[in-house]
């Protein structure tokens, strides 16, 4: 073979590899926003936990598992707020889980099968600590936490990394959630979504190296 044949048969050789590269990378960033999200069968519970953040979504659609039989209590877990901050300059200041707990009971849920978790949570890895600790010492065995559509991954890595199976966990998102996981680079919030929780599943999938900043 000629050394122009040989350099010709070296750039189809690149080529061919350069193609099948670009394939895989289109294909991961095409289905990565669906790839996030995963949702477990309803079995009973022993509790229903709403995570923070989009408000009403999350609480809405825990106030749906409980009125269909699928738990007898419902946990908020109220996240970290500027609460102490804004009291200090005498401004009363009402919480996501203030909010969250009155749109329980518009939608059904008795006010005594309701609790709001006594640790404000920095990020979700603190928010499963705390609720597999009042688990564990209620002795309760199984719990649904729900969340938002591109969360659901995470949640439930973070969960198996942190607890494992017991107590058993099973994950729900809002189905009022307009997440859309099929065109995510169309929209600038689920864009964000799909960054964050890809991020978080890395940190998580390596052992939470990275840690939220202490104030």
């Amino acid at each position: 073979m000629s050394d122009s044949e040989s350099t010709k048969w070296r750039w189809l050789l690149a080529g061919g590899i350069f193609i099948v590269l670009a394939g895989a990378i289109a294909a991961v960033f095409l289905m990565v926003g669906k790839w996030l999200v995963v949702e477990d069968p309803l079995t009973h519970a022993d509790v229903v936990v709403v995570l923070s953040g989009r408000l009403p979504e999350r609480a809405v659609e825990a106030a749906r598992i409980f009125k269909a039989g699928y738990a007898d209590q419902v946990w908020i877990s109220p996240p970290v707020s500027p609460a102490d901050e804004l009291k200090a300059m005498d401004i009363s200041y009402l919480g996501e889980d203030f909010y969250n707990e009155k749109v329980l009971i518009a939608q059904g849920v008795p006010p005594d099968a309701i609790r709001i978790l006594d640790r404000p949570d920095v990020n979700t890895e603190a928010e499963v600590r705390q609720t597999v600790e009042d688990l564990r010492a209620m002795d309760y065995h199984s719990v649904i936490i729900v969340t938002s559509k591109a969360h659901t991954r995470r949640v439930r890595a973070i969960w198996w990394k942190l607890v494992g199976p017991e107590p058993r966990m099973s994950v729900r998102f809002a189905a009022d959630d307009p997440y859309d996981g099929a065109h995510w680079w169309r929209h600038t919030r689920d864009a964000l979504d799909v960054t964050r929780e890809t991020l978080g599943l890395l940190n998580a999938w390596a052992g939470f190296p990275l840690r939220p900043r202490q104030n």
